[in-house]
């Protein structure tokens, strides 16, 4: 029993066009007739077309298809191995481009809702890294602290961004000011300038008591994708991180001892 190429069509999930392409270029053509004369597909016609279509499904180009599906002396299987392995490429591919999509889905969660040329006008060499970004999202998703702050930050507008970079910026000079004077990260002056940070902390963004304050300090001491969103690596020192998140204990621990002798 023979088919014909609207029949072909319908249940093969291809346009007529498609069928008369592959019938032009020789790649799929009827071999049967009707009695009036109309060209048929037969059986072997439709294992053929079916072949056809799984190398097409793998992205195989039409040329290549016919090579393989013509010549005995082609070997399907070195065209299926390359072909993994350019789909295992794409795939790649592919997975690079999605990370970078959700990056820049995440970086929307930074809260500086800001276009670049703003961002660079109002923190400089201060950088959002978006992989931190992304990282944070997922490691702080469920702390009602990262959650507003995410919320207070997404509401600021440019003139609080300019205060909120000019205050750190003060605190920062202060910060490498201690630790160039070598002052002790327990000491008075050191605990204070971590006290500020934990102020700057609850005013712009998310009430930050002492625990609260150790975590951050230890993400800034342990990724430095963290600690470069309040020291730019231009400024920053060797061992300044691990110092700065020593003075935020030593200050914690502070208000802990005043807490308790109140």
């Amino acid at each position: 029993m023979g088919y014909t190429v609207g029949q072909v069509s319908a249940f093969a999930g291809v346009t007529v066009r498609t069928l008369h392409h592959y019938d032009r270029t020789g790649l799929l053509s009827p071999g049967g007739r009707s009695r009036a004369g109309y060209r048929h597909y037969e059986d072997v016609d439709l294992v053929r077309l079916q072949q056809i279509l799984f190398y097409r499904e793998l992205g195989f180009p039409l040329d290549e298809i016919a090579e393989i599906l013509t010549d005995p002396r082609a070997n399907a299987l070195e065209h299926l191995r390359t072909r993994q392995r350019q789909l295992a490429q794409e795939i790649a591919r592919l997975q690079r481009l999605t990370e970078v999509a959700e990056r820049a889905i995440e970086v929307q969660q930074t809260g500086v809702a800001l276009t670049p040329e703003e961002r660079f006008e109002v923190f400089g060499e201060v950088v959002f890294d978006l992989t931190y970004a992304t990282d944070a999202q997922v490691k702080w998703r469920d702390s009602k602290g990262h959650r507003e702050a995410m919320a207070r930050a997404s509401a600021h507008t440019k003139e609080d961004w300019r205060s909120l970079m000019t205050e750190a910026a003060t605190w920062r000079a202060g910060l490498l000011a201690g630790y160039d004077d070598g002052e002790p990260a327990d000491g008075e002056r050191a605990m204070d300038i971590a006290e500020e940070h934990r102020l700057h902390v609850t005013r712009w963004f998310t009430p930050c008591p002492p625990e609260m304050h150790r975590r951050i300090a230890d993400d800034f001491a342990a990724d430095p994708r963290a600690f470069a969103l309040v020291v730019p690596p231009s400024q920053q020192r060797p061992g300044l991180a691990a110092y700065l998140a020593q003075a935020v204990h030593a200050n914690a621990s502070r208000h802990i001892h005043i807490k308790n002798h109140a």
